[in-house]
């Protein structure tokens, strides 16, 4: 478990800027961002390194947003959603996490071209 702080907050969810990122049990990959202000609030992340080898978004712009120097310093995670019914990736608008300064934030990758919502592939049947 890592305690985050995101200092504008996330989008929708001002004014809560301490988080708790915690890995999900038996889901390589997947953490939950838990609001410590708020316990019963939680996001699904997913480690697109993991999920999507193919993801490889420009970072460069938004890294003095997490107190980075450099796209090594920073972790790339993205918000997975389940509103409409099968689980999808926003990859639009990445989560950055700098481990050094436990700073994070949620940027838009504009002049990019990735979707909003990129459906998750259901694993296969063992």
């Amino acid at each position: 478990m890592a305690q985050l702080t995101f200092p504008d907050s996330l989008p929708g969810l001002a004014p809560l800027t301490q988080f708790t990122l915690n890995e999900v049990e038996d889901a390589v990959g997947l953490y939950s961002l838990d609001a410590v202000e708020m316990p019963e609030l939680k996001l699904f992340l997913l480690d697109p390194a993991v999920h999507m080898p193919d993801y490889s978004p420009r970072v460069r712009d938004h890294l003095a947003e997490v107190g980075a120097d450099s796209d090594h310093e920073v972790r790339v995670l993205v918000v997975v959603n389940t509103s409409q019914g099968e689980p999808c990736a926003n990859l639009l608008a990445p989560v950055l996490l700098n481990a050094a300064s436990l700073k994070g934030a949620q940027v838009i990758l504009e002049g990019q071209d990735y979707p909003v919502r990129r459906p998750l592939a259901a694993p296969a049947a063992a």
